[in-house]
């Protein structure tokens, strides 16, 4: 994911990317000629610049970003996306097809009948079933596995594709001879399955390894299609968005997303900029102030002259540090793949050690190339194959049941390395919504009065603190009276009559209006809540003010637990968050946060990552808004909570789709208890070549031990049927949380400082 790949002991250290052009020729191999017309037209068109002038819901969307419908072959969502999601598709036709076409072969393997004791009926022509089909077979269901060992050798780095085409085509070329030569056996049952529990394999890994990759798709549905532009007369005409021109003044109606960069002319309006910087809390704005394009506009109406329009803009410049960060995506290459390049080796040598022993010792004839060939063929066994993609899968279903949603398997293997967490702050160890954390009242004001009187004022408004008061009213169990005459003074709060007091709740802009004296108490209450950012509303009575609420951000319950869980496992936690240096480390110390990025602009969120990932750090990321994508990509380990925004998620490899922040404890236990079964497997999986490899070169022949091509087979069958189950043992991981010793029993909610 970031310019780093960071590993442990055994990983795997070769680039990800040879694997991937390997399948893609196999893929492009599959589509038809019509796709591959259209692709060519959507290169050129790229190339042209022709991105512009559609309508959402068509091929794009208005602003650069293509949506491909292409079908089977795979390239509607994503070139990743697309690309996995033709693989599964080709993958799963051909093992179907293939298994299909092998029932024959194995009832006509007289090997098969021998061990199981039945018959089929013979006919004129039966002895050519077995050949036949498993001709058909190769050429159906072999062959992509040699078109995909072609980089691999050209680049002399063999692989999984190698081995597999190695021993197919060893099989292959063997069994057909014996139709010609005599010789004691052909491989033709063992050629057919070895290509079908392949072909089961990659579609088991391709089914968990499709993801859909359409970040900036989302990024740009941030932004309006039409735009009100004010013509010279002082009327308004509806335009394209992306013909808007920098000088433009353009109208922004109430509840409307702003269409471009630019300053405020006239009017006044709170602006949700959650989407761009994460806070929760919307902007005022008045004439003078700055506005960013995809913003959504409150409940004024603005008009805004245009200052920067297409590439030039706020959300432009964050689509641009994804797309960099998804091409600069650091890629490992599966155990695997990895395994199966050393065991080629290892199969060349022994076969090559194997003829010329066997050759000095009886001389060349046809037994020392059956001996040759039965290295080469059960140098490839089965249990390979699936030692992987068995537990990627089950791994998948665990994740998905337990609120995890893996768009990207390598992700979720490379878990169990992390050295780092980072958390964005609002919306992730908060709850992102503002809540009421403090009062301060005089004279002989209760807390309970003066919160009765705030949320029966505020009654009828919709304002997030005017929700955030009548929550925690009716979390105390205060009663709300009636109020009578209510009315919203812009800018400055509300006012309504309670009992026949006049009662006002609103800022600092109220007292100024109302020019009364506020008392020392309340004035040192909020200089106290000033310096950690929250906001502070002031109650007034008659003219008087009587009390004050102090309204943030609330951590999270869970946080306090995931940040303990997360030490206990051994990893730092970090936090990243646009709030004051003063605020940041209240937050940390409260949470026992190792580490604090405060003040971080949104475009520079994955600078911070990548500075932890110069430290030779593997870095995971987690959040939920637009700024926290470009970090997301960047981080070794993307993961959105799954209320954040489309982008976030699009932008991640894994999504917490129960929006908990612990489940990247869990997260990080399945990781760990995926990788020991796969190691587990593997070590089965290469354990049958250990034994079996030197009893097939008959390293043992002198004292009457010698492997057959049938024992082979049989041995080969048994390592897949211990891989199969012990990947089974997965399901029974405990991924309970917390189980770890010493971790904090949750704790109330608590303000974020």
């Amino acid at each position: 994911m970031g310019d780093h790949d960071h590993r442990s002991d055994g990983d795997p250290t070769d680039d990800r990317e040879r694997p991937d052009r390997v399948e893609q020729s196999a893929l492009e191999d599959e589509a038809d000629d019509a796709e591959r017309g259209r692709a060519e037209i959507r290169d050129r068109q790229e190339r042209e610049g022709e991105h512009a002038g559609h309508e959402r819901g068509d091929d794009r969307d208005g602003h650069g970003a293509e949506h491909d419908h292409s079908g089977d072959n795979g390239h509607g969502d994503g070139h990743s996306g697309g690309m996995h999601a033709g693989h599964e598709t080709m993958f799963r036709r051909r093992f179907f097809v293939s298994t299909l076409l092998s029932i024959p072969v194995l009832l006509y393997s007289e090997t098969l009948q021998g061990w199981l004791g039945f018959t089929v009926p013979a006919f004129p022509g039966s002895e050519w079933i077995s050949p036949v089909f498993a001709v058909i077979v190769f050429a159906y269901g072999g062959v992509p596995f040699l078109r995909m060992a072609v980089p691999e050798l050209r680049e002399r780095a063999p692989g999984m594709m190698t081995l597999i085409s190695m021993a197919i085509t060893v099989a292959f070329v063997y069994s057909l001879a014996s139709l010609v030569f005599p010789t004691q056996t052909a491989f033709f049952w063992e050629l057919v399955t070895l290509i079908d529990i392949m072909l089961l394999g990659h579609w088991i890994e391709m089914r968990s390894v499709r993801r859909a990759s359409s970040a900036l798709d989302e990024l740009a549905k941030l932004m309006p299609d039409t735009a009100e532009r004010i013509t010279d007369d002082g009327e308004t005409e509806e335009v394209p968005a992306i013909d808007l021109e920098e000088g433009d003044l353009v109208l922004v109606r109430p509840g409307a997303s702003v269409p471009a960069d630019g300053v405020l002319e006239e009017g006044e309006s709170d602006v949700d900029e959650s989407m761009i910087t994460g806070e929760s809390t919307p902007v005022s704005k008045e004439p003078g102030d700055e506005v960013i394009g995809g913003t959504v506009n409150g409940d004024g109406s603005l008009r805004v002259r245009i200052g920067a329009t297409g590439e030039e803009t706020t959300l432009a410049g964050i689509m641009r540090l994804v797309e960099e960060a998804q091409s600069s995506e650091s890629k490992t290459q599966a155990l695997a793949d990895r395994a199966a390049g050393w065991l080629f080796y290892v199969a060349l040598g022994a076969a090559v050690v194997t003829a010329v022993a066997w050759t000095v010792a009886t001389g060349f004839d046809s037994a020392v190339i059956e001996r040759v060939v039965t290295v080469l063929v059960i140098a490839c066994p089965h249990a390979l194959g699936l030692a992987i993609p068995l537990v990627v899968a089950i791994n998948t279903s665990l994740a998905a049941r337990n609120g995890m949603l893996v768009r990207d398997r390598i992700a979720m293997e490379r878990a169990r390395t992390l050295d780092t967490v980072v958390f964005d702050k609002t919306g992730t160890l908060t709850e992102g919504e503002q809540g009421l954390v403090d009062t301060a009242t005089v004279d002989d004001v209760t807390t309970d009065e003066a919160l009765a009187l705030a949320a029966t004022v505020e009654g009828d408004s919709e304002h997030m603190i005017a929700r955030a008061i009548r929550e925690a009213a009716d979390d105390r169990g205060v009663s709300r009276g009636t109020a009578a005459d209510f009315e919203a003074l812009k800018g400055r709060g509300v006012r309504a009559t309670v009992d026949g007091d006049e009662i006002y709740v609103g800022g600092p802009n109220l007292l100024s209006e109302l020019e009364g004296d506020v008392p020392a108490d309340l004035e040192r209450f909020a200089d106290r809540a000033g310096e950690n950012a929250q906001t502070v509303v002031y109650l007034v009575r008659e003219g008087e003010p009587v009390a004050a609420f102090a309204l943030a951000d609330v951590i999270r319950e869970e946080s306090y637990r995931v940040v303990d869980a997360l030490h206990e496992l051994g990893l730092e936690v970090a936090m990243l968050t646009g709030d004051s240096e003063d605020v940041a480390r209240a937050v940390a110390a409260d949470l026992g946060i190792d580490t604090v990025f405060a003040e971080v602009l949104p475009d520079d969120k994955d600078e911070k990552i990548t500075e932890l990932q110069e430290q030779d750090k593997s870095v995971a990321m987690v959040g939920d808004g637009v700024n926290d994508a470009p970090a997301l990509a960047r981080a070794d380990i993307g993961i959105a909570i799954g209320s954040g925004t489309d982008v976030a998620v699009q932008s991640a490899d894994i999504v917490l789709v129960q929006n908990n922040p612990m489940d990247v404890v869990r997260l990080v236990k399945l990781s760990r208890a995926s990788y020991r079964k796969m190691r587990q497997n593997l070590v089965w999986a290469a354990g049958y070549n250990v034994f079996a490899l030197p009893l097939a070169a008959g390293v043992l022949a002198p004292v009457g031990i010698l492997l057959s091509p049938a024992v082979g087979a049989l041995l080969m069958s048994l390592s897949t049927v211990i891989v199969a189950i012990n990947a089974q043992f997965l399901r029974r991981v405990d991924l309970s949380v917390p189980n770890l010793p010493d971790v904090a029993a949750p704790r109330e909610p608590r303000p974020a400082d």
